[in-house]
């Protein structure tokens, strides 16, 4: 399927909702924590392609702010998993970046620490920049951005902040994600369709995939199967298609 793909044309940035590893592990009577450790070995073969392929940014939706609502258990699983995968070599090998986003506040403080040290230990990689959304929900980024500017400007100034004050590249630098450029294409697995609270200021002209496959299964394959839809389609960013071709020629 890859030799199908205009490697001119890959995705600069790819973002993913990775869906479906705890009914991928009850389908086998497993415990949940099982499906999410078969995910994270898909993390590290999706990691790999991505480098492969030219990608520069993966941003993986790994626990959300609701996500805190789960089971007791299963958050603690899921909280050393994170310790464990970031015990791999592959980012030194791959020369990936590793960038973190969300609330960190919340995470334990052996996570937080360990976060910490892959980003110090990697933040010279420049092969791709892989960033994993933890703690992570859009409606609180916002809210954070918008806290930010108002103490920033109550800092700085003795006026008072002023709506025409409030724009949209002023919001793009407190994003957490001001260090990256937008998604090109969001993929979302497990059979959902919906974006669940996911960079919704940042994937306002993303192109959106959804496919049935549960992260677990989802591999190299399905990964060149989204990047060839996104290929096929023509992103105009509220211009016409004739604008479109007109610019191409």
């Amino acid at each position: 399927m890859v030799e199908e793909l205009d490697m001119t044309r890959i995705p600069r940035h790819i973002a993913i909702i990775m869906d479906g590893n705890g009914r991928w592990a009850t389908e086998r009577n497993k415990p949940r924590s099982y499906g999410h450790q078969a995910g994270v070995e898909t993390v590290r073969r999706i990691r790999s392609e991505c480098v492969r392929l030219g990608v520069k940014y993966l941003t993986l939706y790994t626990f959300s702010t609701e996500n805190w609502n789960r089971p007791t258990d299963e958050i603690a699983a899921l909280m050393g998993l994170v310790l464990t995968s970031l015990e791999d070599e592959i980012f030194m090998k791959n020369n990936v970046r590793f960038r973190v986003i969300g609330d960190r506040e919340r995470l334990p403080e052996e996570v937080q620490e360990k976060l910490r040290e892959t980003e110090q230990h990697t933040e010279k990689n420049a092969a791709m920049t892989m960033v994993v959304a933890l703690s992570y929900s859009a409606r609180w980024e916002i809210t954070q951005a918008m806290k930010e500017i108002v103490t920033e400007h109550q800092q700085e100034n003795a006026v008072p902040l002023r709506p025409e004050m409030i724009t949209e590249e002023l919001l793009d630098r407190h994003m957490q994600t001001n260090f990256m450029p937008d998604p090109d294409l969001l993929i979302r697995t497990g059979g959902e369709l919906r974006i669940s609270n996911y960079l919704l200021w940042q994937i306002a002209y993303s192109e959106l995939y959804f496919c049935d496959t549960y992260w677990p299964d989802f591999d190299e394959l399905d990964l060149h199967k989204a990047i060839g839809s996104f290929q096929q389609r023509q992103r105009r960013f509220g211009k016409t298609e004739k604008q479109i071709e007109n610019e191409n020629k």
